[in-house]
C-alpha cells in the first residue's frame, strides 16, 4: 500500500477516534450503558492506531526533512551523518507498515471477552479423565504465567482421578483472544499406569473455549428460565453438603443446563451460573461465524468444528504437534507446566498472515 493511501486511512481513523473521545464524555451516552460500553471499547481500538499512525507520520516527515538537507548541506561529515540517519528511517517504514495493517484488519469483537473453559474426557476411559486434568492443571498454569483469574464453576471426578468433565471461568485482559486457539481435540500418547505390557495408548478429551457473554450481549427473559437449588458435593467441608447453596438453571426454549455449585454462597453461584447460561445462548449465534470462518483458516478449524484434532502430547518422544500449523515441539513437561506462549504465538501469527491475505491492505 503506498504511503499515501494509508495516511488518508489513518487520518480518517484519526478524525473518528476524536469523535469517540467526545461522545463518551456527553452525559446522555453516559446514561445509555450499552452504548457507552461499546464506545469505550472501539475508543480503546482506535487509541493503538492512533498512536501508530502518529509515528509513521513523525518518521515519514522526518524522512522528508533529512532528504532536504541533504540536497542543500555541503559538508561531508554532516552529509554522512544525514545518510546514516536517512537509511535508519527507511529502515523502519515497512515494518510499521506491516505493524499498522494488522492493526487495520477488522478483530473479532469476542477477542477482547473473558472465557468459559470446558474439558471432557474422551475416548480411553480412565486414562482420559486423568488427561482431561492434566490438561486443567496446564491451562491453570498458564493463567498464572498471563495474570489470569482461572476458577472453577463444576466438575465431575473420575473413578481413578482427573475429571469426566470440568468447567471453569477465566478473566483477565483478552482472554478469549487467546484461549479459543485451545478448542478442539487434544490427544495424548502414552504407557497408562494400568497397562502391564508397556504398550502406548493412545486417549483424548476435547476442550472448547466460549466467550463469555456481557449483559448487553443478549437479552435473557427470566421467565424462560427454571432455576432448582440443591446440596453441593465434594470437597469443600460441612457446609457443602449441608445447605442448598447449588444452582441448576435450565433454559426451557433451548434445553440448555447450567449448574454451579463451586461458591457456598447461593447468590455466587447463581450469578457464575447465569453468565455461564448467558454466554452458552451467545454462543448458539456465534457459533455460526465460527462456522464461516473456519473453511477459510486452518488456525480456527477448532473452534468452527470442535470435533477437529489440533494437538497431540507423546510423552515416549517428548514431544507436543499442534496439526494445524505443522508444529512440533520437544519440551512436553515445560508445555504441561503451562508454557504454551511459543504455541499460541505461533498460531495467532499464522492466524494474522491468513487474515492479511484475505484483506485489501
Amino acid at each position: 500500500m503506498a504511503h499515501n493511501s494509508l495516511l488518508e486511512k489513518l487520518e480518517s481513523l484519526r478524525l473518528k477516534f476524536e469523535e469517540v473521545e467526545q461522545q463518551i464524555t456527553d452525559p446522555e451516552i453516559i446514561a445509555d450503558q450499552k452504548r457507552f460500553v461499546q464506545l469505550n471499547k472501539e475508543y480503546k481500538e482506535l487509541q493503538h492506531i492512533v498512536e501508530a499512525y502518529h509515528t509513521y507520520k513523525n518518521i515519514l516527515d522526518n524522512i522528508t526533512s533529512t532528504k532536504e538537507m541533504l540536497a542543500e548541506e555541503n559538508d561531508a561529515e554532516m552529509r554522512e551523518m544525514a545518510k546514516d540517519e536517512l537509511d535508519e528511517l527507511q529502515d523502519r517504514v515497512p515494518e510499521l507498515e506491516e505493524d499498522i495493517k494488522l492493526l487495520l484488519i477488522p478483530k473479532d469483537p469476542q477477542d477482547s471477552k473473558n472465557a468459559i473453559l470446558e474439558i471432557r474426557a474422551g475416548t480411553g476411559g480412565d486414562e482420559a479423565s486423568l488427561f482431561a486434568g492434566e490438561l486443567y492443571r496446564m491451562y491453570v498454569k498458564y493463567c498464572e504465567h498471563r495474570n489470569w483469574r482461572i476458577s472453577m464453576t463444576s466438575s465431575t471426578e473420575g473413578t481413578q482421578g482427573g475429571y469426566k468433565e470440568i468447567i471453569a471461568n477465566v478473566t483477565g485482559d483478552g482472554v478469549y483472544g487467546v484461549l479459543k486457539y485451545e478448542s478442539g481435540v487434544h490427544r495424548v500418547q502414552r504407557v497408562p499406569q494400568t497397562e502391564t505390557q508397556g504398550r502406548v495408548h493412545t486417549s483424548a478429551a476435547t476442550v472448547a473455549v466460549l466467550p463469555e457473554a456481557e449483559e448487553f450481549d443478549i437479552e435473557l427473559n427470566m421467565s424462560d428460565v427454571r432455576k432448582d437449588t440443591y446440596c453441593s458435593s465434594g470437597p469443600g467441608g460441612q457446609s457443602v453438603n449441608t445447605t442448598y447453596s447449588a444452582i441448576r438453571l435450565t433454559h426451557t426454549p433451548t434445553g440448555i443446563v447450567v449448574t454451579c455449585q463451586d461458591e457456598k454462597s447461593q447468590l455466587k453461584n447463581l450469578d457464575k451460573a447465569m453468565k455461564e447460561l448467558r454466554s452458552r445462548l451467545y454462543s448458539l449465534e456465534y457459533e455460526k461465524h465460527l462456522n464461516e470462518i473456519s473453511s477459510q483458516r486452518k488456525t480456527m478449524v477448532s473452534t468452527g468444528d470442535r470435533s477437529a484434532k489440533i494437538r497431540t502430547y507423546n510423552y515416549p518422544q517428548g514431544r507436543v504437534t499442534d496439526h494445524r500449523i505443522n508444529l512440533t515441539l520437544y519440551n512436553l513437561p515445560a508445555i504441561l507446566d503451562g508454557d504454551l506462549n511459543e504455541i499460541i504465538n505461533k498460531l495467532i501469527v499464522e492466524e494474522n498472515a491468513e487474515r492479511l491475505k484475505a484483506s485489501d491492505l
